[in-house]
């Protein structure tokens, strides 16, 4: 796995968009549309609990939130409370993915691309 401003590889696939992986590996684009009516509230399109909601039906044992590449991803108090009730690490995307490729356990991650 490896992470650049704008970019990330997973899986052998690089991607130019924001992630979700999913416990069963699946990697999806994220879908931050339902977050962007928030983005003036805070200066850039958080991550709010709307997307975080598939957790509850995957039971992950751990959820990472790569915050990207110099960790400024804000999340909403909502999202905060929702992961609240799972192991999380959040942290810059590029730690994240150190973290990601040692993980024994099931996850699932959300991960910021840009700044």
């Amino acid at each position: 796995m490896k992470t650049g401003f704008g970019w990330i590889e997973f899986g052998g696939t690089r991607y130019e968009h924001d992630l979700v992986i999913h416990c069963s590996g699946e990697v999806e684009k994220r879908k931050k549309k339902v977050s962007k009516h928030l983005r003036e509230g805070f200066g850039h399109t958080p991550l709010s609990e709307q997307e975080c909601i598939f957790l509850e039906e995957e039971h992950p044992e751990v959820v990472y939130i790569g915050t990207g590449q110099h960790g400024a991803l804000p999340l909403t108090p909502g999202a905060k409370k929702l992961l609240a009730g799972y192991t999380t690490v959040i942290a810059p995307t590029p730690d994240i993915l150190v973290l990601m490729e040692r993980e024994e356990r099931s996850f699932a991650a959300i991960l910021h691309v840009t700044c």
